[in-house]
């Protein structure tokens, strides 16, 4: 049997190699900062590579290990590039977060602008099979690996006006469980992460009034800090989640359970 390649103290991933992109801010940023306070190199992967390098810093300056690279999801070469960069660098990729996704205009199906659809289906679902493409072939070099997708409340919810959004998450949950298939044997697990809306630059970009109803979305009356979210993103990665593959897990503050 393929033993699961984290540390086998549950709480330390000492030793171990995560690639994550969007990591440069929110979601990616907190469980880069996560999981090298708990032992593991990170390469942080971001299309805004300054600030994939601001979070890298301060990583480094409390003793984490660290390596900042650009990544255009969408671009196969790109990807490919930075994936072997980052093994390059640490040896190889044992842990993968595939955090980068982008939003876009709020708009109904029947005028969607094509553009936008195209950019958000190429960032959120082209990129992410792209990535988790290079990561598994990684992956199988080493004996095993442990893969979490950020989907989205959006993955299994529609949203008036978010055609191409809500079909992307839709689109990583469903990559991801087939991916769970694939190489289940091989000792590679694959889940996905749905958060509900998150305290991150999208959404304190927003008016008050919009991020009072965004609020009112939630039963819990907030909405969920980056932390929070890379919680349970690290749990899925760690030995102790080692019988789960091909689950996605709601975080959302009960927007789903209405």
């Amino acid at each position: 049997m393929t033993s699961h390649p984290a540390a086998a103290d549950g709480g330390s991933f000492a030793g171990r190699m995560a690639f994550i992109t969007g990591a440069g801010s929110g979601i990616g940023a907190a469980t880069a900062r996560l999981l090298a306070q708990r032992g593991a190199a990170v390469a942080l992967a971001d299309i805004d590579e300054a600030a994939a390098r601001s979070v890298t810093a301060d990583i480094a300056e409390r003793g984490g290990q660290a390596t900042a690279l650009r990544v255009d999801v969408g671009d196969v070469r790109s990807v490919q590039s930075a994936i072997e960069q980052a093994s390059a660098a640490h040896g190889g990729i044992d842990l993968a977060v595939n955090a980068a996704g982008i939003t876009g205009p709020l708009q109904p199906c029947g005028e969607y602008d094509l553009d936008a659809w195209h950019s958000i289906i190429n960032v959120n679902l082209t990129g992410l099979f792209l990535c988790m493409r290079f990561e598994l072939q990684q992956m199988q070099r080493r004996g095993g690996g442990a893969i979490v997708n950020l989907s989205s409340i959006m993955g299994s919810n529609g949203l008036a006006g978010a055609v191409a959004y809500a079909a992307s998450k839709h689109g990583v949950e469903g990559a991801t469980k087939a991916a769970a298939l694939d190489y289940a044997a091989s000792g590679i697990r694959v889940n996905a992460v749905a958060p509900g809306y998150v305290d991150t630059p999208l959404i304190s970009g927003r008016t008050p009034g919009a991020q009072e109803r965004i609020v009112g979305m939630h039963p819990v009356g907030r909405i969920a800090q980056p932390g929070e979210i890379a919680e349970l993103i690290v749990f899925l990665l760690s030995p102790q989640a080692g019988f789960i593959t091909g689950s996605v897990h709601l975080a959302d503050g009960g927007y789903s359970a209405r």
